[in-house]
């Protein structure tokens, strides 16, 4: 064997698919000193028994998308290249639709994709049949047919992959078990393994189901979970060739393809079983399970009155074998928010031989430049919270992600039902008293709408048409415009900065200027180095040296360990995360300020306490910071208050409210998203990204170019001297008040497509969907373009008229918010 050197500029740990990708995609790029470890044999693990599908159905983002179909054309010209096969075979997919709801989610998702450039088409249940003989189409209203899908062989794919990164100098050693890290403070400088210690620039965890053992050696949390996965696979079969479609029936949460003229039929149960909760075993390398059959049979025997030639055919393999899930069925990748220096890819959810070629591309530029011209905010690693990667929580969340996997989402609104209660609000039980419908959110109990004077409605997980709760949400929505409603935003990642140099630091990482007198509030981006948007927060000057950051719920362990980053040896700069600590109640609407003024005795005019200012005043018997901020486009104020006073508190407010002749009107999340969307405020996350600059997102307002070295400075002056703005975020409202926007909608002008809309919800005050979009025009978007075009936004086929505008409908000026 080869020794092993001792040092390497980036150590990639796992030989599977995705690591061999990372491996090879670094090569390319010329990075010299790459090596791969690999504990037993490339593919051992779970790429070996991969199912090798290459399917953009129900890839819900442009960023898979992206990820989806780059892996299909490096599968179709690594042959050319390494002169190794991949197994890609172009033989298109069908997916099945058997409910009305489906039929729609699957049209919608037809209709994004053919923006990004693919091919969908709705089938007949006989165009079907003639595809796919052997299939029943009982049942069946269509099938939407993707003929530029197809499949691979993992293990084919896998060594070409690592053929062309050898032949750019990436070094593999199999039978190199990695047993510990070597850390220096709190970054990881090498790896230990039983043929020696390596000395690295860079670590990749890239080993599936191993990765939460592995990582946690270091106190790395990584939220995955192995579960048992399943696919039949029957003695060859008269009319079963190689170029039969692959067929996905989400229903029955089975696909078909032929292997070796056989057909090989693949389950993702809707209740799977987790395995090996406490560990995986190390030489689980190339493991065969024992199949359940007691357990299975039943999804079987529906899987068959599908396709009834299975019913006699004789069964060659009935295989079990172990593959890796998160708990939010999203990918884990970039830098572990605990440590600098590991970088992870892996928790692909079963669509790891899909997403090789695109999850290795986009780590190779996260390994060398920061970041990603992807879109990676939906697959960071930091998303997650502490109790995601404990085995109580996997234990009970991942056994339904095998049909969460499976639902062709995303689903309007599904959200999670097991491994629930994890993060209450300090209210929770009077939101429950008060009929709150609760969704899961980072773990936090949301009140997403309330049914104060009737048992909830219904919700239809799946449907895009109007609900009975609309207009529970809109009762919100309008009492919020009119008078005052009551937010809960505990939910928001909050942390105090304290030190010398706190404000250096925070001056450095944000755009805007931060250097304010005490008691203002800043709104503010942290940018990469790219210029792109990483954090979007409001901070507030709570003394010379002390600094109070509010941030979205999935930003938590982002903001720590960027600030932790950026602050430089000797700079006294201290950061606690005080999240738990504090109730926000956010006081909004025309009336807040008489109620607060009456309940406290103060001045609160705009003279005395102007829009973006901080004080304390007395809540009740609780003093409480009040900041005068708003998300919901209103006059109003967020109370933060210690979560021993909440109750206190909430009494006070509500008495306040009564007392100035307001019915108290709790509101969820639900109202503020509508809210926020008529007047154009923007989400991380949702509707801007990594890949967005302040300039492109509409919020060059909170730059300030006079500052001479925050982070991301010169990529924003350039982009600012380049011209006209290629890439805008714009608001969009429809002209039809009956069409309904929830994102992924294709934006047309004059027919052509031009973007998606982001995220979109029905806005009770405009009478119509209004929605934010990311449209591209090579000569610029600007005023004079969006108004001299015709404008269209795809919804459910219907190109329904929109207008666009470069500043929000509701209050453009900003008239009511600053009164």
């Amino acid at each position: 064997m080869t020794a092993l050197p001792t040092h390497a500029s980036i150590a990639i740990i796992g030989g599977g698919a995705i690591g061999t990708s990372i491996a090879y995609h670094l090569g390319k790029l010329g990075v010299e000193g790459v090596v791969v470890l690999e504990r037993d044999k490339l593919t051992s693990g779970t790429t070996w028994h991969a199912a090798g599908l290459i399917a953009s159905g129900g890839m819900s983002s442009e960023t898979l998308i992206w990820i989806e179909q780059y892996t299909r054309q490096l599968f179709i010209d690594l042959p050319a290249e390494t002169g190794l096969s991949t197994g890609w075979r172009q033989c298109g997919h069908i997916h099945l639709a058997c409910d009305p709801d489906r039929r729609e989610v699957m049209k919608r998702d037809a209709n994004f994709v053919r923006s990004q450039g693919l091919e969908r088409f709705e089938l007949s249940s006989a165009e079907i049949k003639e595809k796919f003989p052997l299939i029943e189409t009982e049942g069946i209203l269509s099938g939407f047919w993707t003929p530029t899908d197809g499949r691979a062989n993992p293990v084919d794919a896998t060594m070409s992959m690592a053929a062309g990164a050898r032949a750019r100098g990436v070094r593999f050693f199999e039978g190199t078990p990695v047993s510990d890290f070597v850390m220096s403070g709190t970054r990881v400088t090498g790896v230990v393994t039983p043929s020696g210690t390596i000395m690295a620039d860079k670590v990749v965890l890239a080993t599936g189901m191993w990765s939460r053992q592995l990582g946690a050696k270091i106190g790395v949390r990584v939220p995955l979970q192995a579960a048992e996965h399943y696919y039949l696979l029957t003695e060859p079969l008269a009319g079963m060739h190689p170029d039969m479609p692959v067929v996905e029936d989400p229903d029955t949460y089975t696909y078909v393809r032929e292997e070796g003229g056989g057909m090989l039929f693949g389950l993702f149960e809707p209740e799977g079983a987790a395995w090996n909760l406490n560990a995986i075993p190390q030489d689980a390398s190339f493991s065969v399970l024992p199949p359940d059959w007691d357990r299975m049979t039943p999804f079987l025997e529906a899987a068959f009155e599908r396709y009834p030639v299975m019913k006699t055919a004789g069964i060659k393999t009935f295989f079990c074998g172990p593959e890796s899930f998160t708990p939010d069925g999203s990918y884990l990748m970039g830098e572990a928010p605990e440590v600098d220096g590991l970088f992870l890819a892996t928790g692909l959810n079963s669509l790891g031989i899909l997403s090789a070629g695109g999850v290795g591309h986009i780590m190779a530029e996260i390994l060398t430049t920061g970041t990603s011209t992807q879109d990676v905010t939906g697959l960071d690693i930091a998303r997650a919270r502490p109790h995601h990667a404990t085995k109580a929580f996997l234990g009970e969340r991942i056994p339904k992600s095998l049909g969460y996997t499976f639902t062709f989402g995303p689903l309007p609104h599904w959200h999670h039902k097991t491994a629930r209660n994890m993060r209450r609000l300090a209210l929770h039980d009077r939101y429950t008293a008060m009929g709150a419908y609760f969704h899961d959110l980072s773990g936090w109990e949301m009140p997403y709408w309330f049914s104060p004077d009737a048992p909830p409605p219904k919700v239809d997980y799946a449907s895009h048409a109007r609900q009975p709760w609309h207009a529970l949400a809109a009762r919100e929505h309008h009492a919020t415009r009119n008078a005052v409603g009551l937010f809960d935003k505990s939910f928001m990642g909050k942390f105090l900065v304290q030190g010398r140099d706190a404000l250096t630091v925070l001056n450095r990482v944000s755009a805007n200027q931060i250097d304010v007198p005490v008691g203002q509030n800043v709104y503010t981006q942290w940018l990469n180095h790219h210029g792109g948007i990483i954090n979007d927060l409001t901070i507030t000057r709570t003394g010379e040296t002390e600094f109070l950051l509010i941030t979205g719920d999935i930003l938590q362990s982002t903001t720590t360990a960027w600030l932790r980053r950026q602050t430089r040896a000797g700079e006294d700069c201290h950061v606690a995360d005080v999240t738990s600590a504090y109730t926000i109640l956010s006081l909004q609407g025309p009336k807040s300020r008489d109620i607060l003024a009456a309940m406290t005795g103060k001045d609160l005019s705009t003279a005395a306490f102007p829009f973006r200012a901080s004080r304390f005043l007395d809540i009740g018997p609780v003093p409480v910071r009040v900041v005068r901020v708003t998300y919901m486009g209103e006059l109003g104020y967020e109370l933060y208050i210690p979560t021993e006073y909440s109750y206190a508190a909430h009494d006070a407010l509500i008495e306040g409210i009564r007392a100035a002749g307001v019915d108290p009107v709790h509101c969820g999340l639900m109202a503020l998203e509508s809210l926020r969307l008529e007047k154009g405020y923007r989400d991380f996350a949702v509707d801007i990204d990594n890949t967005d600059t302040p300039l492109q997102a509409g919020l060059g307002f909170v730059v300030d170019f006079t500052k001479p070295d925050f982070i991301g400075r010169d990529a924003l002056l350039a982009q600012k001297g380049a011209g006209p703005l290629t890439r805008r975020i714009v608001p969009f409202r429809l002209d039809d008040p009956g069409a309904l926007l929830f994102g992924n909608e294709p934006i047309l002008c004059d027919g052509r497509d031009v973007g998606i809309i982001r995220a979109g919800a029905f806005g009770p005050t405009m009478g119509c969907s209004v929605g934010l979009g990311a449209i591209e025009h090579s000569e610029g978007v600007t005023a004079a373009f969006l108004q001299g075009h015709r404008w269209e936004i795809d919804v459910h086929d219907r190109r329904i008229p929109a207008t666009p505008s470069l500043t929000p409908f509701y209050d453009p000026k900003s008239e009511r918010v600053r009164a």
